[in-house]
């Protein structure tokens, strides 16, 4: 007995020789390295995530080396510092840095009498040193000598910070698992809410959290998360900060999580990455200019954009519903019969050229995306790679045609598992590209009520090519604005070789495309590529009077303090690509594509009841599908095809245009039209003018026999011209006449 307490004491001794060495080391000779000085330490600053917001202030995604959003004292819920005082540092606000009853019970059970279950010893004042410098590697001597700085620095931390402040540096430096530093980031990750937000037991989760952060990950280990956040209730009930029967209610409840992880799984990640660069790109100027060094990952920037978040929610909400229905179907055509022996021998051309055909049946757990959430499934790369084949991919951007604003961008189905951005996927542009062509017409002076052949076309110089309408109809003649609105197929072909191909060609490049167009017929049914990109800030053009404006990003960029770096300028700078007349002629004609044409299903189907211009577009074989519409207020597009045309659907009633992309827009806009203050805001309707709207009044069609009987009546008739009918025929239908003139002009009825 006498000899282990000789031993004892020796070892007290030995200890106390090595702290007091340690301290000697540190503060004076500085053997163990640099010890920050109070000067250092009032200094700090943790480098912080850059914040993205929306145009309404609302978090969007962060842009960091380390994830952490700082928060000051008064935003920390009274209960969430109870919880971690009860939990980690009892007699925290009796101490002065460090608890010298704690750290001598330590000192004693690990290091003399060597027990393993001693406990920590750490104040909140020193896992605060800890976190804001890390700890270094001095072989045996590390535990020591990283404890030794600690305790110093505990106690000029304690000197020059109030309790309050070492609070709030301690929740905004420490680690939370999943690279989210701070309870800011931590608060968003798991319960998707701000740190002032938090309920007494979503605070007692994450307390819980810092005892071992993956072990406790409520998303991981719930079980594990929900024993160590009722822990942490009975703490805050022993240390007096519950009562026992709120904390026995708060330990029934069941653990609720509303995980946001804005950085896989966010609501505008595709746009997140153009606001990146655009981002970086402002700050490299500004510090060049100011000789300043902003960093978008370590400066704790406020970003905001133009995005509207409502906006984008209803985008993200109309892919799930429609592209979901979609998947099934497509997924069920590819299962059986010729389309399944056509994807088979794809996917063995996919396995030769990734290298991968020996191991094509190679089976192993692999994340499946599904609309309904993903799911974990042992398949082989063949069939993985039949899974991705037939995926339905989209793009969806929605601008304020005035000021080139994004308010909406979706540029994939899942950002994490298809990272590659739709909205520049470059795509046939089928029946889409025609309002260029049909704008040149009118650049050249062409009329809407300009009439066009619809008969039969057999063009011997292009290979006896025959262009053909979707609905397989010939004969008669169709007015301009009619065979847009409908898009029939041959009266465009022969609009192409009634105008001067130069003027098309200046056009589609004024207009911002990037691909060449050629001198051929087949470009007036868009077999040319473009982007989801370059479509919209064409469209743009027809509602913006001419004017083509570049896409914004970006509204201003703040430090965390309010100083403003960078702010859009207000003044718009407009190139005038096309005649003001023929952006409303344009208009008037399109809005006649959505109101009687091809889009009409976005008013007798979806119920979108305000006045809209649009056009469809369905490629060769269903390829890709498209619709844009818009009014002065947005243009919306919607792009949807599988990662290769040759994977499509087999009929018209699942991949035109109007069913498969329409879809997209209107189910947005129906949300929209729900929302009083976005209705008021982007539901403005057209505002035509009069005399583009009277520039579109005569017959739509007129049938061969009805031309023949126009003709015998002109030869009875030698004061009647064709001018004069269709002045005439003008000025009746303005007046309700319509049918009563044809019937006694033609003999017939109207057929429009």
């Amino acid at each position: 007995m006498q000899r282990k307490l000789i031993v004892f004491f020796v070892k007290l001794l030995l200890l106390a020789l090595l702290l007091f060495g340690l301290f000697l080391g540190f503060v004076h000779l500085g053997v163990f390295g640099h010890v920050f000085t109070k000067k250092e330490l009032k200094e700090f600053k943790n480098e912080t995530a850059s914040l993205v917001v929306s145009d309404q202030g609302k978090l969007i995604g962060k842009f960091f080396a380390d994830n952490r959003t700082n928060v000051d004292f008064e935003q920390l819920p009274e209960d969430l510092i109870n919880a971690l005082v009860a939990t980690e540092d009892a007699r925290y606000f009796e101490h002065e840095g460090v608890d010298s009853r704690s750290l001598l019970r330590v000192l004693v059970k690990s290091i003399i009498l060597q027990q393993k279950s001693a406990g920590g010893g750490s104040t909140i004042t020193q896992q605060l040193a800890k976190n804001m410098f890390g700890r270094k590697r001095y072989g045996f001597m590390s535990m020591p000598v990283n404890k030794s700085k600690e305790i110093i620095l505990a106690y000029r931390l304690e000197e020059i910070y109030s309790k309050e402040d070492i609070l709030t540096l301690y929740l905004n430096t420490v680690p939370f698992g999943e690279n989210v530093l701070g309870i800011e980031a931590a608060a968003h990750r798991f319960f998707n809410k701000g740190v002032e937000q938090l309920k007494i037991e979503e605070s007692a989760v994450l307390i819980g959290l810092l005892k071992a952060n993956t072990y406790y990950n409520p998303r991981l280990y719930p079980n594990h998360a929900l024993s160590r956040r009722n822990v942490v209730l009975e703490q805050m009930e022993r240390y007096g900060y519950l009562t026992s029967e709120k904390s026995d209610r708060l330990q029934g409840l069941p653990l609720k999580l509303d995980y946001a992880n804005l950085e896989s799984e966010g609501p505008a990640n595709y746009y997140l990455v153009q606001i990146r660069k655009e981002a970086s790109e402002i700050l490299k100027a500004f510090n060049r200019r100011s000789d300043t060094i902003y960093d978008l990952k370590k400066s704790g920037l406020v970003i905001e954009t133009t995005l509207d978040y409502d906006l984008q929610q209803y985008a993200l909400g109309a892919f799930k519903s429609h592209l979901g229905k979609m998947q099934k179907r497509m997924s069920r055509q590819y299962k059986s019969g010729t389309e399944k022996a056509m994807l088979d021998v794809l996917v063995k051309k996919e396995l030769n050229r990734l290298q991968l055909a020996d191991l094509a049946d190679t089976k192993k757990m692999r994340e499946v995306f599904g609309w309904n959430g993903f799911s974990s499934d042992s398949i082989s790369i063949k069939d993985s790679l039949a899974l991705d084949l037939t995926l339905l991919h989209a793009g969806l951007i929605a601008m304020d045609p005035e000021d080139g604003f994004i308010k909406a961008w979706v540029g994939g189905i899942n950002f994490r598992m298809q990272p590659y951005d739709q909205v520049f996927a470059q795509r046939q542009t089928a029946s889409a590209f025609k309002p260029i062509l049909y704008a040149s017409a009118l650049e050249q002076g062409a009329m809407p009520c300009h009439y066009l052949d619809n008969d039969k076309l057999v063009l011997q110089d292009y290979d006896n090519w025959q262009p053909q309408n979707y609905d397989h109809s010939e004969g008669g003649k169709y007015s301009m604005s009619a065979a847009l609105s409908r898009s029939m197929n041959i009266p465009t072909v022969n609009l192409f070789f009634q105008q001067d191909f130069d003027v098309l060609y200046d056009t589609w490049k004024a207009l911002g495309f990037s691909q060449e167009l050629y001198n051929k017929p087949s470009v007036a049914l868009g077999t040319t590529s473009a982007s989801l990109y370059e479509m919209v800030i064409a469209y743009a053009a027809f509602a913006n009077s001419g004017k083509r404006i570049q896409p914004v990003f970006i509204k201003e960029i703040r430090t965390a303090e309010g100083r403003s770096l960078y702010k859009h300028p207000k003044a718009v700078l407009n190139e005038t690509v096309l005649k003001e007349s023929t952006s409303g002629l344009m208009t008037a004609m399109l809005e006649k594509a959505v109101a009687e044409g091809t889009g009409r299903s976005m008013s007798n189907v979806y119920g979108v009841r305000s006045s809209l211009a649009g056009k469809t577009g369905t490629s060769q074989d269903y390829g890709d599908a498209w619709f844009l519409a818009y009014n002065k207020e947005l243009v919306l597009a919607a792009r949807v095809g599988a990662k290769y045309p040759v994977i499509h659907f087999k009929k018209g009633s699942d991949g035109s245009g109007s069913a498969l992309a329409l879809p997209l827009v209107a189910k947005t806009l129906q949300q929209v039209q729900k929302n009083s203050a976005l209705k008021n805001r982007y539901l403005t309707g057209l505002n035509i003018s009069e005399n583009y709207k009277d520039a579109l009044v005569c017959v739509d069609h007129i049938d061969d026999s009805d031309i023949e009987k126009f003709f015998d009546d002109l030869f009875r008739d030698k004061n009647m011209t064709f001018e004069k009918a269709s002045k005439k025929a003008k000025k009746q239908a303005k007046k309700g006449k319509r049918k009563s003139w044809f019937k006694r002009v033609f003999g017939k009825k109207d057929k429009s």
